[in-house]
């Protein structure tokens, strides 16, 4: 926990959550259980064990330095996506820029076609979780036949006295357009919305974040008028979600180039019962995007977005192909 001070002298303290999209973290190991030939040493992206390892390196250097300015360390709950299994994630964690912080893993094998995952990892000594799942989002192709995506991460704890619900995201796709690709995004956002009302209706003090790899913008349908998250406060109902990333979208802030623009599909929304002005536990103080210099493409046709693994095929050597986005809730001191 880290005190912050304003100017009226009130102490408060802090607590950092982020989320990042990794980019493709899988070993070099050939997986018969799922599509990972492509990341091994025979596959088309010549993934090596000397790629892997500077991959963990530059990931575990920008999780360690995400709201480091602000609180001396890194954040206390993250959630991530595009990773291949738990032996990444422990590989991530066991680096000297992460090791002292004592991580938790919570994860779980989803049925996805690329075979990547989400998972969460979290503080030991900030968060406790007493209870996680891995739901199902089940989808049908034209043909009526299954796809498979990345399942729905829930994971209930306490962060102080605190009961915080997490729901971590990675939705489908926009492959094969944005307008063919949507229903299956407007049906990851109703599960969304399903089991935040009913777990809403169980533990009605509970704050909850949605976080995650949305694949759709803060204004798109899915999120606008499936979940009902809000860009401004006063349009949010009681149960009723806030999205601080659409004032940066609105802003021309993003956590990807998609097509030659700027996208925020990265976001974090919180519930109602987490902006200032209700009494007692954890507010949202501000959200961001993390994207300083060295995570930015500084030359060639993708100049000023982010510093990518691999581009159109070829291996560049970068971080991610997003950027994380991070927000801080606060909380009085007594």
């Amino acid at each position: 926990m880290f005190g912050l001070q304003d100017s009226a002298t009130s102490t408060y303290y802090v607590r950092s959550v982020a989320f990042y999209n990794l980019e493709n973290l899988f070993d070099t190991s050939n997986d018969s259980l799922i599509f990972d030939d492509d990341r091994t040493a025979e596959g088309k992206d010549r993934w090596s064990r000397i790629k892997y390892e500077k991959k963990i390196n530059d990931l575990a250097k920008v999780l360690s330095l995400i709201g480091r300015d602000v609180r001396g360390t890194s954040p206390d709950i993250i959630g991530l996506c595009e990773l291949e299994n738990q032996g990444v994630l422990q590989d991530l964690l066991n680096h000297e820029n992460l090791a002292a912080e004592d991580y938790g893993i919570i994860h779980y094998d989803s049925p996805d076609e690329r075979g990547i995952d989400v998972a969460l990892i979290y503080r030991k000594s900030s968060f406790i979780p007493f209870a996680h799942k891995s739901q199902r989002l089940l989808l049908q192709d034209s043909n009526g036949y299954r796809d498979y995506t990345r399942d729905l991460l829930i994971v209930g704890g306490m962060m102080d006295e605190s009961e915080l619900y997490l729901l971590v995201n990675h939705w489908p796709s926009r492959s094969g357009g944005e307008s063919r690709s949507r229903p299956y995004r407007m049906e990851a956002a109703r599960l969304n919305l399903r089991v935040k009302d009913s777990l809403q209706k169980k533990n009605p003090d509970s704050a909850f974040l949605l976080l995650g790899d949305f694949n759709d913008n803060p204004t798109d349908i899915s999120l606008k008028t499936v979940l009902k998250a809000r860009g401004k406060r006063s349009d949010i109902d009681e149960n009723g979600l806030y999205n601080p990333m659409e004032a940066l979208y609105k802003k021309g802030i993003g956590s990807l180039g998609y097509r030659d623009q700027w996208h925020l599909f990265d976001q974090i929304l919180v519930s109602q019962n987490l902006l200032p002005g209700n009494n007692g536990g954890y507010r949202l103080w501000k959200a961001g995007v993390f994207n300083p210099p060295f995570l930015i493409t500084q030359e060639g046709r993708l100049k000023g977005y982010p510093y990518r693994t691999y581009t159109s095929g070829n291996y560049t050597g970068g971080f991610s192909d997003h950027f994380p986005v991070y927000l801080y809730l606060v909380k009085k001191a007594q």
